[in-house]
């Protein structure tokens, strides 16, 4: 990652040397302050996503950990939630195996109770 050489006040405190056919001082100047602010506005968005970041990363580790809790049962291997441990997108196949356990939980003591009735 490259690193920032310069901090606003390093730009604002930078003089020129003038020549006979140098630049327009002013223009430059004017070119300078344009550019402090930008940096300004860089630094302070960089700030705030490295905040945001570890929220998520935060809320990520919450919703992960009571995941986990949730998922202890009687019968560990039925209602085991397997949690991906990196932050990256959740597959189909993952999403399929959460409904299909999901579905085992909520209809199968419906279709066990149905069942008995039957016989």
């Amino acid at each position: 990652m490259a690193s920032i050489i310069f901090t606003p006040k390093d730009i604002f405190d930078q003089d020129f040397k003038g020549s006979v056919r140098g630049y327009s001082k002013q223009e430059v100047d004017g070119f300078l302050d344009d550019v402090i602010k930008d940096y300004e506005t860089y630094e302070a968005l960089v700030k705030e996503l490295r905040e945001e970041n570890a929220r998520l990363k935060e809320s990520l580790n919450v919703a992960a950990n009571r995941a986990r809790e949730e998922a202890v049962s009687p019968n560990p291997a039925a209602n085991r939630v397997e949690v991906p441990q990196t932050t990256g997108s959740v597959t189909n196949f993952d999403i399929l195996r959460r409904l299909n356990r999901l579905e085992k939980e909520v209809f199968g003591k419906q279709i066990m109770e149905n069942d008995s009735t039957f016989q």
